[in-house]
């Protein structure tokens, strides 16, 4: 095997995905494509849930979905596996590092020690890759991070066992066998990332997902300054602003990331209609970005008033409005 190469990414689970498949020879793969293969936009607004003491939002699907999408997608075999015992978990992170293995591995941040301070947050749902052990310290490719890096097994246990929403239990996954991957086999991949996709944001029934999920957060917005107080209500956009742009890539990053998706898509399945969507979907990420912009100011208190979060709103709206006739057309084009 060859020696493992670290690839800096926007988003932890899609570079992981993209890396450790590099790493057994799939070249073609890129961070666009894996994120659009494993249907990784998303929206939902969970109201019976807070995160951080805020509301509990997402924009992408749940973790670990791109790399076992993406992986079923190509035929490519894989293993996962979680663990009560955290000396059982390292014990067997070690046998696979000890076969010149590497792994995934899902982790709590706030306990990350190369994070800045002001990035540790109580997140459960981070990725990184361990590629191998020097002593008794763990080296570690996280793709969010410009380098690789080293922690103690000691830190690697805390983040890997850390407590609360969406906790990792040790959770581990690697390919196990990837077979030669065909063009036709790549070209249904993404014709069935794009499907479900559509899926996820048009057709989910209730109010709190896809398309009608930002609609719902809209209407939340409206109310929660008079609801909440002037200064609870900012701290909840905070929250949104938080999920959108810190975690991960977040609401406008992703949508870049889905429009970089659908330009690569074009090229390989020679569908021009796929750029026009696309360009859509940079429009929705450029809203995204004006939204956070304006949630940021009324954090901030530069703004306060009651016109202020119906602004927000507002825009939220305007995002659904925007997305949800991208996914229309997309659903539309006949592959």
């Amino acid at each position: 095997m060859s020696e493992f190469i670290h690839h800096q990414t926007a988003h932890c689970e899609n570079g992981v995905t993209v890396s450790l498949l590099k790493h057994q020879g799939v070249d073609f793969i890129s961070e666009p494509l894996a994120f659009g293969m494993g249907s990784g936009l998303f929206y939902i607004h969970i109201p019976f849930m807070t995160v951080n003491n805020g509301p509990a939002i997402s924009f992408r699907t749940m973790p670990g979905a791109i790399f076992k999408r993406t992986c079923k997608a190509l035929d490519v075999k894989v293993e996962r596996k979680k663990f009560k015992d955290p000396k059982e978990a390292m014990a067997f992170l070690d046998s696979k590092l000890a076969e010149g293995i590497q792994v995934g591995c899902q982790v709590g941040v706030f306990h990350l020690p190369y994070f800045p301070k002001e990035y540790r947050f109580h997140f459960n749902a981070h990725n990184l890759i361990v590629f191998g052990k020097e002593g008794d310290r763990y080296l570690v490719s996280d793709p969010v991070m410009e380098i690789t890096t080293s922690i103690s097994a000691e830190e690697l246990e805390k983040v890997r066992f850390a407590k609360g929403a969406l906790a990792p239990k040790g959770h581990i996954y690697y390919p196990v066998e990837v077979g030669s991957i065909t063009q036709e086999q790549i070209k249904k991949a993404i014709v069935k990332g794009i499907k479900r996709n559509c899926r996820d944001m048009l057709k989910i029934p209730g109010s709190v997902a896809g398309v009608k999920g930002i609609v719902y957060t809209s209407k939340k917005i409206r109310g929660w300054r008079e609801k909440l107080g002037s200064r609870q209500a900012a701290l909840h956009l905070g929250q949104i602003v938080r999920m959108q742009e810190e975690i991960g890539t977040g609401g406008g990053g992703f949508r870049f990331l889905y429009a970089a998706f659908l330009e690569e898509a074009a090229a390989i399945m020679q569908n021009d209609e796929l750029l026009r969507v696309s360009e859509k979907m940079t429009k929705a990420g450029d809203l995204w970005r004006d939204s956070a912009l304006l949630m940021s100011g009324i954090y901030k208190g530069r703004l306060t008033e009651q016109k202020d979060f119906d602004a927000c709103a507002d825009l939220l709206v305007k995002i659904s409005e925007v997305e949800k006739d991208a996914f229309q057309d997309l659903a539309k084009i006949k592959f």
